[in-house]
């Protein structure tokens, strides 16, 4: 069963439950994937579907910021709801060392493919390489903040 179809099975139930919160959050999810199906015109993947539940978790945690800077907590949580539906179709993301560990590989790598040690300004070609590897195993944020710290001059 793909992700996809958990999904939609997942909104079948809780249509049967009568959990309209998250039914709610479900909907907004398949309209996005929907959404972007048909811009990209292609049918999602696992993959391209961790991508957009990553997008939709990012949107609800910048909402919660500014929600509870604007001193509304009853939207705020209602956008918690809304995010703890959609981690749960995440996989299980990699701590903090991993991450860590998974970058200075990819530091070394790129380091001994271009011949020389990277600095600062190499960190556009490492994030593309663990943007790659680390979708949807990681937040992005810290994956920046791993590459950053691992191209510091030492």
């Amino acid at each position: 069963m793909t992700l996809k179809e958990r999904i939609q099975d997942d909104m079948k139930a809780a249509m049967r439950a009568k959990d309209s919160a998250r039914l709610g959050a479900i909907r907004l999810l398949l309209a996005a994937i929907k959404q972007r199906e048909v811009d990209d015109r292609v049918t999602l993947d696992d993959a391209g579907v961790i991508a957009v539940v990553d997008k939709l978790l990012k949107q609800r945690r910048d909402s919660i910021a500014a929600y509870e800077q604007a001193g509304r907590q009853d939207l705020a949580e209602r956008e918690r709801a809304e995010a703890e539906v959609l981690q749960a179709y995440l996989p299980a993301r990699l701590d903090a060392q991993a991450v860590a560990d998974t970058v200075a590989r990819i530091v070394a790598h790129l380091g001994a493919e271009l011949g020389r040690p990277l600095t600062p300004a190499d960190i556009g070609k490492v994030m593309a390489v663990a943007k790659a590897e680390l979708a949807g195993q990681a937040d992005m944020a810290q994956v920046s903040a791993a590459v950053k710290a691992a191209l510091q001059p030492r």
